[in-house]
């Protein structure tokens, strides 16, 4: 297998995935919570969330909990004989020894789900408060200026403020908080904030890839939240541009899931965020 052969894999993956997920629909608007290692008890981030969310989805896994072989051994549980296992990428840190410089390598993992394995015992489920009452709370902690009007939702560099159509246009609340974090992670992205600039990188692709990471984004925010996400009626023109650069570019789903989690997890830095696991 080519060293860096995964990231096609994982790449073609997503890509079928969005192909096939229907009309207006995207795969991971289905999911509800954020892929847990069984270890450690930490999510999974950047392309791995995406990675996970398909394979759930594809297989129809309703545990969003993830290991290795050896962490469900150590878990006490068995997975099953002839069960396929999901691939994940993670990164390792060496030292060069004749420059003393340092590098990343990134390497494949496989992992099991939950509901592949004999003897595991799902924790409690814990008490969490309304996904919609904790949505305002995060809102307001990131101290965005937000107004609401009109019938479209958009960042506005000029004034560095997100405008918001009245909340009666949406479908429901879930709709509008689903939005409203896509428009949070385009303001996080500000040069101010995190300084998110994808031209060097993207050039004239740069917008499709920016509204990659604002879809990503908010589908890990609503994944935190509780909040199941809704597709919003513009999302077929921008799907089939992030369709063409993820089919030019194998690893331009990696960058902008690397980004989505970054601008995700800066959000949430700003105040306390009540996790629905």
């Amino acid at each position: 297998m080519p060293k860096f052969d995964f990231y096609q894999q994982i790449t073609n993956k997503i890509v079928a995935a969005v192909e096939t997920a229907g009309p207006f629909r995207l795969p991971w608007s289905r999911c509800s919570a954020r892929p847990v290692n069984v270890a450690s008890k930490a999510p999974y981030n950047g392309v791995n969330v995406l990675s996970l969310w398909v394979s759930a989805l594809n297989a129809d896994y309703q545990s969003n909990i993830w290991g290795t072989y050896r962490q469900w051994q150590a878990a006490g549980c068995q997975v099953r004989k002839g069960e396929k296992s999901s691939q994940v990428v993670f990164y390792r840190t060496y030292t060069d020894e004749t420059d003393e410089s340092e590098h990343r390598v990134a390497r494949a993992s496989h992992v099991f789900n939950a509901a592949q394995v004999d003897g595991y015992q799902p924790p409690a489920p814990p008490t969490v408060f309304d996904p919609v009452a904790s949505a305002e709370a995060f809102v307001r902690s990131t101290g965005a200026v937000i107004e609401e009007g009109g019938d479209r939702a958009c960042y506005v560099p000029s004034r560095d403020m997100i405008r918001m159509p009245d909340r009666h246009r949406f479908t429901d609340r879930e709709a509008f908080y689903a939005t409203l974090c896509h428009e949070l992670v385009h303001w996080s992205g500000a040069e101010k904030r995190l300084a998110r600039d994808l031209s060097g990188r993207f050039g004239s692709d740069r917008y499709a890839v920016e509204e990659l990471v604002a879809e990503l984004g908010a589908a890990f925010l609503c994944a935190d939240l509780g909040i199941s996400q809704e597709p919003r009626e513009d999302h077929v023109a921008y799907v089939r541009s992030w369709l063409e650069v993820l089919k030019r570019d194998m690893r331009a789903i990696f960058t902008a899931a690397s980004k989505a989690s970054q601008a995700a997890g800066w959000l949430t830095g700003l105040g306390v965020l009540d996790v629905a696991v």
